[in-house]
């Protein structure tokens, strides 16, 4: 079965666009998708990248702000861009491998994602996150416990490295067969590789 490692970081948009289009990409060519939850603030440090958003020249920050729009409505998902943008995620990113280690994460991913990006809270805060959990019906506590252990700590740290030693540089990041591919857009990319129409 081919695979296709989903990088990430749940303060990106495009990641959020990206992850509503990963149950259609996987009925369709029946690759399994890896999550690999990343700090991007980390990934952004080690390559000099910045958000797109803290774009320096007006008139393309501008046409980001369009083209997210643009791709919001072409998608037709639920989105809400977020008030508290941008939040440090490194807690957020922490409970992420927490709760990949519990064993709950698709839990955990489905009511962060709906949380930071149909509600708009400040997952930036220790509270909001255990709410949020608590609400989808996950130990909250107990996972934000365990996010500030030493190995979920060193955890997320090894994936966000080996994400800039594979060549990331911003997010969403995928890797298919070690080939990288960056971006939502690139998503047909994607599955063009996995349907063996893509050139190796």
């Amino acid at each position: 079965m081919s695979s296709v490692e989903f990088f990430f970081d749940y303060g990106s948009p495009y990641s959020y666009l990206a992850d509503t289009r990963l149950a259609g990409l996987e009925q369709r060519t029946g690759a399994e998708i890896v999550y690999r939850p990343m700090l991007l603030g980390g990934v952004f440090k080690a390559t000099g990248n910045q958000s797109p958003f803290n774009e320096p020249v007006e008139a393309k920050r501008a046409y980001f702000s369009h083209e997210l729009r643009r791709t919001v409505e072409n998608l037709g998902v639920a989105f809400e861009s977020n008030p508290h943008f941008p939040i440090n995620t490194l807690g957020l990113m922490r409970a992420a491998h927490a709760a990949l280690a519990e064993g709950v994460f698709g839990s955990f991913h489905k009511a962060i994602y709906s949380a930071f990006w149909t509600k708009g809270l400040d997952l930036g805060k220790t509270e909001v996150i255990k709410d949020v959990l608590s609400t989808a019906g996950l130990d909250g506590k107990k996972i934000l416990d365990l996010s500030a252990s030493a190995d979920v700590k060193a955890s997320l740290r090894a994936t966000t490295d080996e994400a800039v030693e594979r060549g990331a540089f911003g997010a969403p990041t995928f890797f298919v067969d070690g080939e990288m591919y960056f971006g939502n857009d690139r998503m047909d990319l994607v599955e063009a590789k996995l349907a063996g129409r893509a050139k190796a």
